[in-house]
């Protein structure tokens, strides 16, 4: 957890649940741009506000997560139900007598000269309670198309979205333009920094040199079709390399690393150097998670989307490609023959790893951190 906290500092609170691996990088990724741009003059708190402060059944919500997302018509039928301007303001007004008393002991316990919120689920009741108290209350969305309108709060003081979509999403959910920004995914700082050469990086990770390398990613929780996936690909006996990252699903691993595979093939569990897979691969074989497509936007690094979480996703999916930078293969077979014409006419990869170069934003988190430092200075100014 990274928790920066000092004393008679200000100090900004991030909120945040582990439902889907996304929110807490984010907020990692925004805390570290904070203490980077400004050493020593703020501190920083990270909370799993449904782990430690949610009332039940809501405190349940990051263990139900994992086997809910592998149900994915269940996940976006409720998606499709809870979404709408007018469906989550009856929602939140019906729910926030209950939630109320939990969250003004969270604010209670953790005294702060701002919140940050980068989970779509708490923001309409939390706006309302830190409006009582005059905190500024910031939303950084961590969807990137698709975006729910339980984002989208006219309580909050700054909405800060990472696509054009997501801003005109915002305006249909009724807030004003001028309380939103458009300014991009945060990411780690690594994916922003110098790297070794592919020839380098490929020495150390005990890749080919020889021949192009497919990596292939399911989130944090190795999601999706992953498993038929890959072996649908080595079952082309391509001359690539496979690299299967598993995440943390151990079971994953143990029936890929007992495979018998026709190609070279590289399983991994959970694994911190990503920057380095990124960079060293040619084509990534992924799920349409936001923070995986802007990492791989910043290494250039053309995709093939194979699964997407319905509602919240299928944006990802149809920027991904209207713009150029990959390609949707829905089921394995369709994969592996994505992947079969980039490697028979590598120009087309080449040309969607340009478009994602264009489309990178290596720099949002430092702007970000910018932005709320911004808000917090004139918030302490007037108090």
């Amino acid at each position: 957890m990274m928790n920066y906290q000092q004393p008679d500092l200000p100090h900004i609170l991030f909120l945040f649940s582990d439902t889907g691996g996304g929110h807490r990088s984010a907020a990692e990724a925004i805390i570290e741009a904070i203490h980077l741009e400004y050493p020593g003059q703020y501190s920083t708190e990270m909370i799993d506000i449904f782990r430690e402060y949610a009332p039940p059944p809501l405190d349940k919500l990051p263990d139900i997560y994992p086997p809910l997302s592998r149900i994915p018509r269940v996940w976006g039928l409720g998606y499709q139900i809870s979404n709408g301007r007018r469906r989550t303001r009856a929602f939140y007004q019906a729910i926030y007598p209950y939630v109320r008393r939990f969250l003004h002991r969270l604010l209670d316990e953790n005294p702060s000269d701002m919140v940050v919120s980068v989970h779509g689920l708490v923001n309409t009741p939390l706006a309302r309670t830190l409006e009582q108290r005059r905190i500024p209350f910031v939303t950084v969305v961590t969807d990137m198309v698709s975006t729910h309108s339980a984002w989208y709060s006219n309580r909050a003081t700054r909405i800060i979205v990472p696509t054009d979509a997501a801003y005109e999403r915002g305006l249909k959910a009724g807030v004003p333009g001028e309380r939103m920004q458009v300014i991009g995914m945060p990411v780690a700082e690594r994916f922003a920094l110098p790297s070794l050469e592919r020839p380098l990086l490929r020495e150390r990770l005990g890749w080919s040199q020889e021949h192009p390398v497919i990596l292939m990613v399911g989130g944090g929780e190795g999601m999706g079709p992953l498993e038929k996936t890959a072996i649908a690909i080595d079952a082309l006996k391509l001359p690539a390399t496979l690299a299967v990252i598993c995440g943390r699903n151990r079971g994953l691993k143990a029936r890929l690393e007992a495979y018998r595979w026709k190609s070279q093939v590289f399983v991994y569990g959970f694994v911190r150097e990503m920057p380095d897979f990124m960079r060293a691969a040619d084509i990534l074989v992924t799920k349409a998670g936001p923070g995986t497509i802007s990492e791989a936007f910043i290494a250039g690094l053309p995709m093939i989307l194979y699964s997407r979480m319905p509602g919240q996703e299928d944006g990802n999916v149809t920027y991904v490609v209207n713009q150029g930078a990959g390609i949707w293969a829905p089921q394995p077979a369709d994969a592996a023959r994505a992947v079969k014409r980039w490697l028979d006419y590598p120009e087309e990869r080449w040309r969607a790893a340009g478009i994602c170069q264009r489309l990178a934003r290596p720099h949002a988190s430092r702007e970000i951190a910018r932005s709320l430092i911004g808000i917090l200075e004139k918030s302490l100014k007037v108090r």
